[in-house]
């Protein structure tokens, strides 16, 4: 596998993305950069502030900006997105142009087990819903993001996609 690298990793909030992200970084001596925690420093904003305070179509544009500076600078880094972030303002094309997309096609039902209550609240777009409405709109949000996802280079199914798995599929995609 050629190095350096740059491994932006897509999927519904809940699939792991940060999780993978960062053992992923770590087993590949990579730097790993969280773009919603990235836009939280340089903004001095939480997420859910900017929806609450300037909508999402003011995060969607912040989100936009950010993933351009991560994709224009250095190499050698796993990049965890925010689940939206391939499906506005021409982001999945611009990770394919510049980075090797990964998919995390994580079930659904594993998904609504680690959306913890805890987690909700850091969450936006699940703040206040009950566990039927947790499921309904991953469902909906699936449907509407699902063809920007598939877009990626590399995709992984499962509830327990490891660092290794994804290495191994790093080293098949630059083979062929």
């Amino acid at each position: 596998m050629r190095t350096p690298l740059k491994i932006v990793l897509v999927g519904l909030p809940g699939s792991g993305k940060s999780s993978l992200g960062k053992l992923l970084a770590k087993q590949l001596n990579f730097v790993f950069i969280d773009l919603d925690h990235l836009i939280e420093q340089e903004t001095g904003k939480k997420i859910c502030e900017i929806f609450a305070e300037q909508g999402e179509g003011k995060f969607r544009e912040l989100e936009s900006i950010y993933l351009n500076k991560v994709l224009d600078g250095v190499e050698g880094f796993v990049l965890s997105t925010g689940g939206g972030t391939p499906c506005f303002n021409d982001n999945m094309d611009l990770i394919n142009e510049k980075a090797v997309s990964v998919y995390l096609e994580v079930p659904l039902e594993e998904i609504l087990k680690r959306l913890s209550n805890d987690q909700i609240g850091k969450r936006p777009l699940f703040s206040g819903l009950g566990q039927g409405e947790i499921i309904l709109k991953l469902k909906n949000l699936l449907a509407s993001r699902e063809m920007y996802y598939l877009q990626s280079k590399i995709k992984l199914q499962g509830e327990d996609i490891s660092p290794e798995m994804l290495i191994s599929e790093l080293m098949t995609f630059f083979r062929n």
